[in-house]
C-alpha cells in the first residue's frame, strides 16, 4: 500500500497531475522510493474508486486535456491511519551480495570489476544527493515540508555512504586475495 500513500503524501503539499507527481518522484523521492509514470497512473485510479482523491479534468489548448489529483477527506484519514501503523524494514533483494556470496565460485576479476562499478554508481548517486543537499543549505529558513524532505534526502545519503564504505570492504578483501590457478 505504500506507493497509494506516497502519493497521497504528495497530494497533502499541492494538487498534481500524474505527471507532476511522476516527478516528485524523481526529484525528490528517488533516495527512497520509485515508481513509473504507469505504476502511479494505475495507483491514482485505484485511490480515485477508494475516494482518497478526486479528480478534475483542466482543457488545454493543442494538448489533451489535464487531469489534477487532490487528496479528499478520506484521503487524509487514510494517510493518517497508515501513518500511525508500524512501519517494518523492507526485506533486501540485492544481485550484488548474491555476486560476492558466491565469489569463491566465479572469476575474481569478474567480481572486482562489479564491485567497483557499482561503488562508482553508488559514488555518482551520492554526488548527486550531495548537490541537491547543497542548495537546501543555501536556504537560511526552510519551510517545514522542505525540512521534513531534507530528513530523507539526509537517509539517501547515508545509504549511498554506506555502500561505499561496504564496497571499498570488498574491493579491499578481493584486491588481497591470491589469484586462483588457471585451470
Amino acid at each position: 500500500m505504500a506507493l497509494a500513500h506516497t502519493i497521497l503524501t504528495v497530494l497533502c503539499e499541492r494538487d498534481a497531475s500524474g505527471y507532476d507527481i511522476s516527478k516528485q518522484f524523481e526529484e525528490t523521492m528517488a533516495c527512497y522510493w520509485t515508481a513509473s509514470q504507469q505504476q502511479i497512473y494505475r495507483e491514482l485510479a485505484r485511490i480515485e474508486a477508494n475516494g482518497w482523491v478526486r479528480c478534475q479534468v483542466v482543457p488545454q489548448q493543442g494538448r489533451p486535456d489535464r487531469k489534477v489529483y487532490a487528496i479528499t477527506e478520506a484521503g487524509r484519514r487514510e494517510l493518517s491511519q497508515w501513518a500511525a501503523e508500524p512501519s517494518l524494514p523492507t526485506p533486501i533483494r540485492e544481485d550484488l551480495l548474491v555476486k560476492v556470496l558466491g565469489g569463491p565460485y566465479s572469476e575474481p576479476a569478474q567480481l572486482l570489476a562489479e564491485v567497483r562499478r557499482r561503488r562508482a554508481v553508488h559514488a555518482g548517486q551520492l554526488a548527486s544527493y550531495r548537490e541537491k543537499e547543497a542548495l537546501v543549505h543555501s536556504h537560511p529558513a526552510l519551510p517545514l515540508q522542505e525540512q521534513y524532505r531534507h530528513l530523507t534526502l539526509r537517509r539517501g545519503i547515508l545509504f549511498e555512504q554506506e555502500w561505499i564504505r561496504w564496497c571499498d570492504e570488498v574491493i579491499a578483501f578481493l584486491e588481497g586475495q591470491p589469484l586462483a590457478p588457471e585451470g
